[in-house]
């Protein structure tokens, strides 16, 4: 009996002992390091206790990057759920081509990040980009996409929308085809308008996958780094330096590790009660719609 109980704890021990390499010690490591004045040689370190997080809250570059993360996540999750749900309501149906348009759906999502910043960079360009000639095609004026401070975290939510909108598409898709045939059939016997049908019956019944998409794509959104890198540096100005990029410049850039650590500590609680909020209403949602 005693070595059946082994089994298990034997099979998962490579993959806890990953976890811990990978996941628990950079964690510990980072919260130890937010409490001291230190660099990356930890020599000298000296102890400042809650200094480090007291600093951050008067630091007027601290609060313009919360905030822009918070202006991106909220911008960006809402548009991709709300452009996924569109999608997969329309690729939920039958039509000529659909074998197509799908995988040309799913296609941005495939990308790497530096593929699409690529892409964009090329579409934003102020002379030749393809977005501007749209605009003097209509006889608009060309706009300064990523120089423009109040259109370049529109410029960088559009990147994103175009590139992981697809993935809320995908999972909502999934959930639109576990809903039961029978279930519409017997809403239309009962005389229901595919208006009602889609207020009172998909959305409800989609509202865990609703949930788990926005849920995926708020956390991913929150720590948002790579496209801002690439595009923007967090310029023009501060106008889109994001919390993640904040950590990158004061840890890489000023080496004041201790007031990075601080940080990307007030990020990953941050993160943490984003995930459980929105696992308790995933959880909420699902037993209520048993």
């Amino acid at each position: 009996m005693q070595s059946e109980r082994l089994v298990p704890l034997l099979l998962l021990a490579p993959a806890l002992a990953l976890f811990a390499i990978l996941t628990l010690y950079p964690l510990g490591r980072g919260l130890l390091l937010s409490f001291f004045a230190t660099d990356y040689g930890f020599a000298g370190a000296a102890f400042v206790g809650l200094e480090n997080y007291t600093d951050l809250l008067g630091d007027r570059f601290f609060r313009i990057a919360a905030w822009n993360t918070v202006a991106f996540t909220l911008m960006a999750t809402s548009s991709e759920v709300a452009l996924g749900l569109m999608l997969a309501l329309m690729l939920n149906r039958r039509f000529p081509g659909r074998w197509l348009v799908i995988p040309a759906v799913v296609a941005p999502f495939v990308l790497s990040t530096m593929v699409v910043t690529a892409i964009w960079s090329a579409w934003f360009h102020y002379d030749f980009g393809f977005l501007n000639n749209v605009l003097r095609a209509v006889h608009l004026p060309p706009v300064k996409w990523l120089f423009d401070p109040d259109l370049a975290m529109i410029s960088l939510v559009l990147v994103d929308l175009w590139q992981t909108a697809p993935l809320t598409c995908l999972i909502l898709l999934a959930g639109l085809q576990s809903i039961q045939p029978e279930v519409y059939e017997a809403a239309r016997i009962d005389g229901a308008t595919p208006r009602q049908m889609l207020f009172r019956i998909t959305l409800p019944l989609l509202m865990p996958h609703i949930l788990l998409a926005a849920l995926l794509r708020s956390l991913d959104s929150f720590k948002i780094f790579d496209k801002v890198y690439a595009l923007t540096g967090g310029g023009p100005g501060q106008a889109t330096e994001t919390l993640s990029m904040y950590v990158y410049r004061l840890g890489f850039r000023f080496f004041d590790v201790g007031l990075a650590s601080a940080a990307a500590v007030i990020m990953v609680i941050v993160a943490g009660l984003l995930a459980a909020i929105y696992a308790a209403r995933i959880i909420g949602g699902r037993s209520h719609v048993a």
